[in-house]
């Protein structure tokens, strides 16, 4: 099966991950870091992710309180088994919203 990525989807993920090393497309959705995080909030980081790496560019907009939620605190990074920067990730969403959404 092929899958196709449309320019909605590389666009979002490129400027997301520019000058970062996001790496979502690692993560294989078990839901480990969901269920250590101390703040219980489900949208991070597994699904917030994925929704970048789709494009899903408004999606992403209407969950930027999760993306500042987040305590930065590494507990599921510590327990992802993909390895996945979930932090350095984060931090690349808070950029990302900072200067193209926000205008800061």
């Amino acid at each position: 099966m092929t899958t196709t990525t449309t320019t909605s989807e590389r666009s979002l993920l490129a400027e997301v991950s520019a000058g970062t090393d996001f790496n979502a497309q690692a993560c294989m959705n078990c839901g480990v870091c969901t269920s250590v995080c101390p703040m219980g909030i489900d949208m991070l980081p597994r699904k917030l992710f994925h929704l970048v790496v789709l494009g899903e560019r408004e999606e992403v907009l209407r969950n930027t309180e999760a993306v500042y939620s987040c305590l930065l605190c590494r507990m599921c990074e510590v327990s992802c088994p993909a390895d996945v920067k979930i932090t350095a990730n984060v931090r690349a969403l808070r950029h990302y919203l900072n200067h193209h959404v926000l205008g800061v």
